[in-house]
């Protein structure tokens, strides 16, 4: 169990989702030093030897290249294989996602396993990786060092690019009493989170709550840091605060990619219109005096998937509180619903819905064209992007495999809706739209 907490500790540290807007000017000194925190420093030990990245292609049944001969075409195999991306920033030759361990030893996770997107080749620090397989890479990586594919008490991901780090940071905080001294077995707090998309960064600086949830405030450093209590004792997470601050600054800081493609602008301009009759209300304004609500919508309102709503107990927001984590920001004991996300950058974060359930935006603005069950793309490549439906194409399937006869590996690229958390109703606002006014909300929402 031990080990196993070792290796999703940093995944947690992706988690530090959703910061408030800040009145004060940004600090380049603090947002440089949380670049640097977050991207070239260990904050936690090994999870593996350094040889299991090179083993781990022994175990895919198929060739794969020499580690040694073939360094690049091996990293290249590798990511493809686990859903991970080059590093856009010094690592080791790792790929975003892992790090080498507190005191050069060895490997671990880090938070861009889940936060280190790519989309048309071009990999982002902030973008959520929709391509992730995490149980597979954990499985493998813990078999490539000779030990047993770790236990959890949970699901973590039963589909590429989702991950249940919500439940992970729920079983952390469960092992600890409200002093944080540990516990050899944990509290029975209730919680059942399931899986989830994982959002990205570059809306922090928009938002005054965190998390799809809304109810913890985004001006809580401390609230990410319950990511690390895994090896941390209290007085070495107070000693990590500033550091987490500093990243949290940086997070504040990034932007979103501009679209690629040529955009009409007359028809963008029309949705511009559709789009402030219909979806300011809960989106907001975009440009230089945009602004943006951070409403949290009721799920009778919203529709959608209510597992993650109704999965974060009272027990476990309770304990939350009476922790150092929530003394000065605690968390809202009262279930309401989901925020709705700003939508900067929206065009490159398919898919959608707070589980991914929605591949396209087109498909969010007309909920009859949501495929109940589908098969995602293998890779981020624009070959795989729809620029008509703006998202990913993927192959809608007419029933759902039996996904026992199936390789964990292949089975993970398979989305079903019936699963536990994974529904995509709701959100039906854009189907009393009309075909045109659909595309031109599209079109506009390609500009932010």
């Amino acid at each position: 169990m031990k080990a196993y907490l070792g290796t999703v500790i940093a995944i947690l540290l992706g988690l530090l989702n959703h910061a408030s807007a800040d009145d004060t000017r940004p600090d380049p000194v603090a947002i440089e030093r949380g670049r640097i925190a977050l991207t070239q420093r260990s904050h936690i030990r090994k999870a593996w030897s350094r040889d299991a990245y090179a083993k781990a292609g022994r175990l895919w049944g198929v060739s794969s290249p020499d580690p040694k001969a073939d360094p690049q075409g091996y990293a290249a195999a590798f990511n493809l294989r686990y859903g991970l991306h080059a590093a856009p920033y010094p690592n080791d030759g790792l790929p975003m996602g892992l790090r080498t361990g507190m005191g050069g030893d060895g490997i671990q996770i880090d938070c861009m396993a889940c936060h280190g997107g790519s989309i048309g080749g071009t990999n982002y620090v902030g973008l959520g990786n929709s391509t992730l397989d995490l149980k597979s890479l954990f499985d493998d990586l813990s078999h490539a060092d000779g030990r047993s594919a770790p236990i959890s008490p949970f699901t973590l991901n039963t589909t590429r690019g989702t991950v249940n780090a919500g439940q992970i940071a729920a079983f952390l905080l469960s092992l600890r009493n409200t002093d944080f001294s540990r516990r050899s077995f944990p509290l029975p707090l209730g919680a059942n989170l399931p899986e989830l998309d994982t959002p990205a960064w570059w809306h922090l600086h928009r938002k005054e709550t965190m998390y799809y949830d809304g109810r913890t405030p985004a001006d809580s450093v401390r609230t990410n840091m319950q990511f690390v209590m895994g090896e941390k004792s209290l007085d070495e997470l107070k000693a990590l605060e500033p550091t987490f601050r500093d990243i949290q600054a940086y997070l504040k800081s990034l932007k979103p990619p501009q679209y690629p493609f040529p955009i009409d602008g007359e028809k963008a301009e029309r949705g511009r219109t559709v789009f402030l009759k219909n979806c300011k209300a809960c989106h907001g304004t975009y440009g230089p005096d945009g602004e943006y609500p951070s409403r949290i919508v009721e799920l009778k309102v919203i529709g959608t998937d209510p597992a993650r709503a109704e999965g974060l107990s009272k027990g476990l927001v309770s304990h939350y509180n009476a922790t150092w984590l929530g003394e000065t920001h605690p968390a809202d004991l009262t279930m309401t619903g989901y925020q709705a996300p700003p939508l900067d950058g929206i065009w490159a974060t398919a898919p959608y819905l707070h589980n991914g359930s929605v591949p396209t935006i087109a498909a969010i603005l007309k909920s009859s064209e949501r495929p109940k069950v589908f098969r995602r793309p293998a890779s981020t490549n624009f070959e795989n992007y729809d620029k008509t439906r703006v998202g990913w194409i993927t192959e809608p399937l007419s029933v759902a495999p039996d996904v026992r006869k199936m390789s964990p590996y292949e089975a993970r690229f398979i989305y079903d809706t019936s699963r536990i958390g994974l529904g995509n109703g709701g959100h039906t606002f854009g189907d009393k739209l009309t075909d045109d006014e659909r595309s031109e909300v599209i079109e506009y929402l390609k500009t932010l």
